[in-house]
Formats: C-alpha cells, structure tokens, sequence
C-alpha cells in the first residue's frame, strides 16, 4: 500500500510555495513513492524541470496545476478581491490533458485574469479532454458552499462537474487540523455517497518540512509586504502542510482508508508523455504552388549577384553544398524566416549587427543578407554552423538597435500571428543582499540597520562564501540570537525564486498556436510572453531567436545620423576601410578603452605585443585571448613566431596550408577541423564531431580520437610519426581549456567553503563544485568544476623555490614567469615564477578588514598618483561595487564613479 501528493505547490508558486524541485523529488523517493504531482497556483512554470527530474530518479511525475475558478464568468470582472474566485485542482491523464491545461492556464491569464488567472465552466467544459479534476482545499467551490450552509447547491455543482468529467471528478479531503477542515470532511463524504462520487486524500504541500513552517511564514509575508508581527497578516494556522509520508498521511485518514486509495487509483490514469527534442519549426508564408527550398534556392541566386557580382565556381560549390544540407535538414523555412524579418529591418532603416557566431560560416545567411561576413574570405566553415551529423536548430542571434528592435518583434507578430509569437520567461531569484534585507524588513528591523548588513555582503556571493570571506559579517550572525535566526531564515530562504520577468533578447515562434503546447500569460506592458524559460523551450524544438538590442548600434547609427547632417553625398559605414593605418597605430599601441572587445587591460597588452597590422591580426587576438591559451604560452609563442624572433618548421606541407597564416599555432576551431579533413580524410561534418568530441576533454574519448585519427592518416599516406605530431599539437590545442598536468594531493581553494581541499579528493567526493581560479587578466575569480578524472600515473617533479614552497607538478604544467608561460621543463635555476600569496589578518584590532580590501584592489588596478585621492579602474560592475562599499566606510571619503 502506498500514498501520492497530488496536490503539491513548489517554489513555482512565487512567494507561496517553499519547495524546490530537487528537493521535492528527492524527499519522494526516500518515501518510496511511486508518483508525485505538481499543481502549482494558476501556472506551470515549473512543470517541465519537475517532469524532467521526476522521470530521471524514476518517479512518475504527474503533472497539474491548481486554477482560480470563476462560479459565474471568467470575464466578470466586478467586486472584491477574494469574493471572484475558487480554487480547482487539474490534473492531466495524458498528453492531451497537458495540452488542456495549457490552454486553460493561458486563458485564465489572458482572458480571466482579474486579481488572478481564472477560468470558468464554459472554458473548463471547452477544454476537458484527458483532465481530471478535485475539488481542491477549504478555497474550493464545494467546501466553500457547503461551510456557508449551501449543501444542495454544493450537490448541483458536483452533479455539473460529473456531467463533463464523469469517473475524473473527486471529491478531495484535507486535514490540517483546521476547525473547518473538521466541519467540512463529513458534509463532503456524505456528498460522495449521495452523488457516487469517489473521494481521495490530500495535503496542501507548501514546503518541505515540518520545521520548514516557519520560513515558509516570512516567505508570505515578503509576497504581502508586511511584518511578523502584524495579527492580520496572510498566515497558514498550522505547521501540517508539509511533504508527509505515507505513515503520517494514514494516521490522518485510517478511518476513510480508501481516501488513501484512490490516490493510487489516479496516479495509474495518469500517463504524460510530453514530446521534448522535436523540432517544432514554423512554415514560412508561401503563395500557393511554391516550396520554401525553391524559393530559398532563388533568393541565393539572387544573393551572388548582388554580393559578387558573378558567380564563380568556389560560390557555386560551396552554395550547393550549404543548400543540399539545409534542405536535408528540413531548414529552408527557417533561414526564409530570419532573412525576413532582417530586410524588413533593413527596409525601415533599422540599424541591423553584422552577424555574430557560427552563423558567420554560412554562405546561405551571407547572400541572404542576414549575416555581412563573407565566409570564403576568411575560410569561415559552414559544419561549424549547421553539420547534418549533429541534429539541432540553427542558431543565429540578431542585433538591432535597441531603440527600434520592438518594432522587428511586432513585425514578427503580425506575420505569423499574435497567438504564435511570444517573449519569453525568465525567473529572478532571491540573492544574500536581497533575501536579508526582505527576512529583516519582516522581522521588523529598520531599513538603516538592514542596509549595514547586507553591505557587509560582497555583492554578487552567496551566504556560504561570505561568511567565510567576511570576519565582520560572521560576527554580526553570531551577535545575539535574533541575528542567528536572521541569517538562517536568509539562507534557508536564499536562491528560492522571487519574481517572475521576461528574457531581454528572447522571442519564440510556434508552428501552432503557442498554447497548445506552452501556458502564457501577459507581461506588465501587456505583451504576451510564455511560462516556460528558454532553455525549456528549445527542449520542447520550438523555435528561440534572440532579437539582441544593442545600445552600440543604436550609438553607430546616431554618430551617421551626426556625419551625414552637414554632408552632400551620404556616409556608410559600410565605406569604413579594414585596413586603415591611424586605426592600427592605436591598436599597435594599445590605445583601445572603450572599444568593443579590446579595452581591458589584459587585451591591451596582447595588442601592444601583437602589433597587429590587418584585420585577420584583430581577429587572431580575439580568439587568442582566452585564459587557456594565455596560461599555456601561446599568446606569447604567437608573438615571438610573428615577429620572427623564433622561427618554427612546420610538421607537414599539408599542415602549414592551413596554420601558415596563424604562423604554425593552432587558433581557431575551423583549423582543427580543416586539419583533420586534409590529414585523415574526415569530413567537414566528421570533424567537427571530433572537434566537439575533444572539447569534452575526457581522457577515455581522447584515447579513441587518437587512435582513430592517427589510423586514418596512416591510411591516407601520412607517416604514422607524422601523424602522431600533429594530433599532438590539435590535443594541444583541445587542453587550452583544461589543466590536466595536477598530481592528486595539489591543493585548491573551495570556493563554498574557503578551505584547501586536495584534487584527490574532490574526485573521490564530488563535493567541491566550485574553486577558486585566475581570469585573463590575473582577477581571482569563482570557477566551476566541470570533471575531474583520473589521467593516468605520469612521472612528476618536485620544485622548491627560494622561499620554501614546494610545488609538485608534470614536465608540462604551465607557470607564469617574467617572459610569459612556460612550461616547468623549461624552468631553470634562478628563473622567477609566480606563486600565491596569501595575507593573514589573525585577530589584530590594528588594520580593519575594509582598509586591506582597498589597498589590495588599489595595488590590483589603480594608483595613488592624484594629489588628493587615488584613482581605480575595472570594467567589472561587480569589483567596482566591492571597492566603492569599501572605500565608503572611511571617514571623510567621497566615491565618485564615471
């Protein structure tokens, strides 16, 4: 014998559920439970993460929602706020129910919403197929009418639910020891048996735990805006609507032992598959008797005139081949549809980005004018882009000006219709700052003292790491016990969501009406926007484009507007030259702040060192500056090679074809694809599965890769030490991302807990998620785990420096020295190498924790060369925030920020 939730609320019930999902399905498997349900309040945004976890642990997850029921009219929008509504319980037996639920729940906010989402008995009867429903609690229509002595219009009602859902009516019961819980239960149990009605028990599961009760208590007072202490505030009036189990559940109802029953009974009709990988791709709008690839053929035909001129063989090739991939793929709408709306842009002078990604690797986006980036003149691969091996929708983000990218979305609109063009969901969640000012303002702590203590919070880190980063904060914890309960409730309350909001750039696009699949509801603008995130929402294959609204677009297109005012023949960007001279003396000479992408003091000393002097220098520094390859030497063997102060011979002709221009240095992805394509024979499309495959990083995939690689040039004619060398050099390239050089006892920084912990035994544990590790430009930063494993045994050294510390590390461990990286077989006694350092303050009263801060980021980024301040600079919002918090609690200290 078992017991199911069915009527479960998480934390998708904003600011009134306290239950996370992991937590939720964790808990049900310790119970042993068979199947849960999910019925948050007049939504479903958590529907699809709950489906996802549930089927993993191997839970059924039943999916449900608990709507706001209108008795008369969802459209009768007249009295108080809680005398317009009901709540009903929905469950779906099958994926039609699903889609059911999702109609009902876009209806109760799009047509009914009045205070809440509601729906009425006209739209409930509409879309009844494959639902079931429940009476819900005491807020249910039939406990409400029955409390208020209206017995036989109760027993109408069941007999009109009956009628539409027949065996799928249920009288629900709950017990929370509520007085009117005690009154009712009877009065619904004779109603079963006068109207042959089945009945199963419930309990309104708003968090977790009994314990949890209390939190759960201040959650809705931060939904209502009031304190702890006010008598009238939102409260439930026990602490019993918690997860119970199946012992707890049948103490409450042993008398009524089928109300435990029936659970089961209702658990087994549900059956929910929800399609998730489908590609859900729209139809372009054709007139009658045309297909989408003929007139995608066309339009790329007219493409090469207009960008070429004429066609030449290479444009004709490489058109073929782009357009017999993309009509295997079953993706001519697609590009039809984003060429579409980029020319209506560009009609309506709509400042429009040249093309961001891998979408710069199509032909296709060039000639159909979504992309400005020939692909051919910079040897761009299409695989990259779209590989018929890897099944997945394209992906090409937009950018518009931000001023006028609106008016591309309602284009979007009106083309394809408002019930199938949304904005879509995102959730902002409860950070430290926040949730202890909000815990604090309930427990009735003034706004002043509240502020002081959430400054003592580094912005941007949680609890966890700023009690052990901060001393002072720790002490204002442990101050008195009210402070204790303070921060416990915070952090038991930290993470959970707090709002509900719409991505910035985010639009989908349906090939039905979104309802069917998605619920939705309106933003505060009144736009319609899905419940589902992004993430969601490409699981379930409908189409997500990010309509990107960029503020430097909208500068460009003011600066021409400037330009053009005083002048006779019209300026275009487009006439800029990429190779004038002034342009790279600046870079030369690192004078680039504010310039997109070269302006940080990192990329600044590349460019110095670099000196670039063409436009593929530009984009050969771009791609460089990334940690991986700036700790592994290659920014500084790239410099070196260029400017002829080492010479290098390449491995194979076939190999300096195509490093020759990077000077023998693997630096973009295409290289290592057209590498593989040249020595071994693969495809394009083979290798870039390889090219992802090793981006993986497993020791396992690398093994095979090898041996697979080095097989096929062998067979190929390359000789097998050749062959060796070279995937040397593309597993050189791979390992940019990744140290594999660590011996097991190396110690690194829990960035949760700040303390040392060995490589060992993270891989033995799993528990350290996050360590602390250097950014490009040497900012000590949180960094996320991605795998540890096991590499085999290697021999490694021992090196001592000056001071004592002992370092033990493979031949090839990267440190950073005077003349960049090197490797530790390079080292050689006397060389200078950097190491950590670490101050500790102990407990001196002398130098106060903000004092050691500002210095520290004073001697990081700034001077003291002003006569009457010090200057600091960073492009980070967050450092600046920390600095400015800081420096401010000096006395006599003004913070001015530009």
């Amino acid at each position: 014998m078992s017991f199911i939730h069915l009527h479960v609320h998480s934390e998708y019930s904003i600011l009134d559920g306290f239950l996370r999902i992991d937590d939720l399905i964790k808990r049900v498997k310790e119970f042993k439970m068979p199947a849960v349900a999910l019925t948050d309040h007049g939504g479903m945004y958590g529907v699809i993460p709950f489906y996802k976890k549930a089927k993993k642990e191997g839970i059924k997850p039943i999916i449900g929602v608990e709507m706001y029921f209108s008795p008369t009219s969802r459209f009768d929008k007249k009295g108080k706020k809680d005398a317009v509504n009901y709540h009903i319980l929905l469950l779906a037996k099958n994926f039609k129910g699903y889609q059911n639920l999702t109609r009902l729940v876009s209806v109760g906010h799009l047509e009914g919403f009045y205070y809440k989402p509601r729906i009425d008995m006209e739209v409930l009867k509409k879309y009844s197929e494959g639902l079931i429903v429940g009476t819900s609690c005491l807020k249910g229509e039939i406990p409400s009418l029955i409390l208020s002595g209206q017995y036989e219009k109760a027993k109408e009602r069941v007999y009109e639910f009956k009628e539409i859902f027949g065996d799928d009516f249920y009288i629900e019961l709950q017990n929370h020891h509520l007085s009117e819980e005690e009154r009712v239960i009877p009065e619904l149990l004779r109603l079963a048996r006068e109207t042959d009605t089945k009945y199963f028990a419930s309990n309104d599961v708003h968090y977790l735990k009994k314990e949890d009760a209390k939190a759960h208590g201040i959650l809705l007072c931060i939904q209502t805006q009031t304190t702890i202490s006010n008598p009238d505030r939102l409260k439930f009036q026990t602490d019993e609507f918690y997860l119970k189990s199946f012992e707890e559940m049948w103490e409450l109802f042993k008398e009524i032992p089928d109300a435990i029953h029936t659970t089961m009974e209702i658990a087994e009709k549900c059956e929910v598959e929800i399609p998730l990988g489908k590609s859900r791709l729209p139809k372009f709008p054709l007139p009658e008797g045309e297909d989408a690839f003929s007139v995608l053929k066309r339009k790329c035909e007219e493409g090469i005139i207009k960008r070429f001129g004429k066609e030449t063989p290479r444009v004709r090739e490489r058109l073929i081949k782009e357009l017999s991939v993309i009509k295997e793929m079953g993706f001519s709408d697609y590009f039809l549809i984003v060429s579409d709306f980029v020319s209506f842009a560009k009609r309506k002078g709509i400042r429009v980005g040249p093309g961001r990604g891998s979408a710069a690797g199509s032909l296709v986006s060039y000639l159909l004018g979504i992309t400005e980036i020939n692909p051919l003149q910079y040897n761009l691969l299409f695989e990259r882009f779209l590989n018929p091996q890897r099944i997945s929708l394209p992906d090409i983000d937009i950018d518009f000006s931000d001023e006028r990218r609106d008016e591309v979305i309602e284009y979007v609109r009106k083309k394809y219709g408002e019930d199938r063009v949304a904005q879509i969901a995102t959730f902002g969640r409860m950070e430290a700052r926040g949730v202890i000012r909000d815990v604090g303002r309930v427990l009735g702590y003034s706004a002043k003292e509240m502020d002081r203590i959430a400054k003592l919070i580094p912005f941007g880190m949680n609890f966890n790491d700023a009690l052990i980063n901060e001393p002072l904060l720790k002490k204002e914890m442990e101050s008195d016990e009210n402070k204790r309960e303070l921060f416990e409730l915070s952090m038991k309350l930290e993470g959970l969501i707090r709002n509900f909001s719409t991505h910035a750039a985010g639009i989908v696009i349906g090939d039905t009406p979104l309802s069917d699949l998605v619920p939705l509801q309106f933003t505060k603008d009144k736009s319609i926007t899905t419940q589902y995130d992004k993430d969601v929402l490409e699981e379930m294959g409908l189409l997500k484009m990010d309509f990107l609204g960029l503020r430097t677009l909208t500068v460009i297109e003011n600066t021409l507007t400037l330009i053009n005012r005083e002048r006779e023949e019209k300026f275009e960007i487009e006439k800029i030259p990429l190779d004038d001279e002034k342009t790279f003396s600046l870079l030369r000479e690192g004078k680039t702040i504010g310039v997109f992408q070269l302006e940080s003091p990192g990329m600044r000393r590349v460019l110095t060192g670099v000196k670039p002097t063409t436009m593929e220098d530009i984009i050969a520094v771009l791609s460089l500056y990334r940690p991986g390859t700036i700790k592994s030497g290659q920014v500084d063997e790239f410099i070196k090679r260029k400017h002829g102060i080492i010479n290098y011979t390449p491995i194979h002709p076939l190999l300096d074809e195509i490093l020759k221009p990077t000077y023998g240095i693997i630096v973009y992805q295409e290289q290592v694809m057209q590498v593989a394509q040249k020595l071994a024979g693969y495809s394009l499309a083979e290798a870039d599965l390889l090219r992802k495959a090793m981006g993986k990083k497993k020791k396992d995939i690398m093994l095979k890769l090898r041996d697979d690689f080095i097989n096929r040039c062998v067979n190929n004619g390359i000789e097998r030490e050749i062959a060796e060398r070279v995937f040397n050099t593309i597993e050189k390239f791979a390992e940019y991302g990744f140290n594999k050089c660590l011996v097991g006892s190396t110690k690194i920084v829990d960035a949760k807990s700040g303390k040392l912990v060995s490589i060992k035994e993270v891989f033995e544990s799993k528990n350290t998620n996050y360590t602390l590790g250097i950014d490009e430009d040497f900012r000590v930063k949180k960094v996320k785990i991605k795998d540890v494993f096991y590499n085999g045994v290697k021999p490694v050294y021992r090196l001592k420096t000056h001071l004592g510390k002992e370092i033990v590390a493979t031949d090839n461990h990267p440190f950073f020295t005077f003349d960049g990286w090197r490797y530790l077989k390079e080292l050689k006694p006397g060389d200078r190498i950097a190491v950590p350092r670490i101050y500790r303050k102990f407990d001196s009263k002398d130098i106060e924790d903000y004092k050691i801060i500002s210095l520290a980021w004073i001697i990081s980024e700034g001077n003291t060369c002003h006569p009457n301040g010090v200057y600091f600079y960073s492009k980070s919002k967050e450092q600046v925030k920390d600095f400015v918090q800081n420096v401010k609690r000096f006395e006599n200290t003004d913070v001015t920020v530009k």
